[in-house]
């Protein structure tokens, strides 16, 4: 099973959410390989893109790793049209093979600035923005958004039809308003009046970290496809898990004890080649606390790894810490597939 996308054909239909400060290009390329049908950028601002100078126009074809990282979205966020439609055509010109647009991050910084799920309140401005998108690139465009802003402005099912009709070759919808941000439940029963709205492909995003989630997800929602965004921390195969339950390809080699402390080491000196050494160091925290969680490390190895004053020994606690994983890691695998099954099932 596939989604089709105009000429590109995302499959399987399990995509990598676009994450601000996470989805950058050695996290896009580790999760490519184990398998994604689409991997989508870290958010790019359409007014700072625009207003940069050419070398650090030129510089975003490294930044971003287009072409690179298997079929890659390059998401972009924005309040005017004009800004929007020519930091479409610059992307698309530094190789993105889709254009997503931003109209669901519910961060204050970015809808306080008419920007992100900001843009649900003003319909009439936001389809002005995505006809700009759509007319400025020979690319497809896309769209992601939430349920609407808040319980009294439902709005995605109307969003969706007219971006649809102005061009948007598909629609993205995390079953939250924007004034839940991230709490509660992701709500995929109510992606289904998108479902009904349109006949582009939908995909749901939201709480599916989990083969269970992502079955049940589709099950409510009608949706051609999921989106995995913090599901995929610490363990970058999680997409490929889900493709491999729900559409029968090939099963992700999940990587336990020394394997999995080998993986961590190639991600972390990956983020220290592609930052440099001091900003991949404080970067990779998070990553590594992520990888500690998931793995069920020691409960020191965490916070230890949080303050490694160096590569080296970050390093030393990636190789000690990951390799005395394996039945930990096993154990507590099975545990979660049980929890989020009767989870499911509730």
């Amino acid at each position: 099973m596939s989604i089709q996308v105009a000429n590109l054909s995302l499959d399987p239909p399990v995509m990598l959410a676009p994450m601000a400060g996470i989805t950058d290009l050695p996290f896009r390329r580790l999760v490519a390989r184990f398998g994604a049908g689409l991997v989508v950028s870290e958010m790019v601002a359409s007014g700072e893109m625009v207003t940069a100078r050419p070398s650090v126009q030129a510089r975003a074809r490294v930044d971003l790793g287009l072409g690179s990282a298997g079929l890659t979205s390059v998401q972009l966020a924005g309040r005017e049209p004009g800004p929007m439609a020519e930091a479409a055509r610059l992307v698309a010109g530094l190789g993105a093979q889709i254009i997503d647009i931003n109209m669901g991050c519910p961060a204050k910084k970015v809808t306080g600035g008419l920007s992100g799920s900001a843009l649900m309140r003003v319909p009439d401005h936001a389809l002005r923005l995505i006809e700009a998108v759509v007319g400025a690139v020979s690319v497809p465009v896309t769209l992601k958004m939430r349920l609407g802003w808040d319980s009294d402005c439902l709005n995605a099912a109307d969003l969706a039809r007219r971006a649809a009709a102005a061009g948007v070759r598909m629609v993205v919808v995390h079953g939250r308003t924007r004034m839940q941000f991230y709490k509660g439940r992701a709500d995929w029963a109510a992606i289904a009046a998108v479902r009904g709205a349109v006949t582009i492909p939908v995909v749901a995003n939201g709480d599916i970290a989990s083969v269970a989630a992502a079955r049940q997800a589709l099950a409510q929602s009608g949706a051609a496809g999921v989106m995995v965004g913090r599901g995929a921390q610490g363990a970058p195969w999680r997409l490929a898990e889900i493709a491999h339950a729900l559409h029968g390809t090939p099963a992700p080699a999940v990587p336990y004890g020394a394997a999995r402390a080998d993986l961590v080491a190639e991600h972390y000196e990956a983020m220290l080649g592609f930052y440099g050494r001091d900003l991949g160091l404080r970067i990779a925290r998070k990553h590594l606390g992520w990888y500690a969680d998931v793995a069920g490390a020691e409960p020191g190895l965490r916070p230890a790894l949080m303050v490694a004053p160096d590569p080296a020994a970050a390093l030393a606690l990636i190789r000690s810490g990951f390799a005395a994983t394996d039945a930990q890691s096993e154990a507590l695998a099975e545990a979660r597939a049980e929890a989020d099954a009767e989870r499911a099932a509730a």
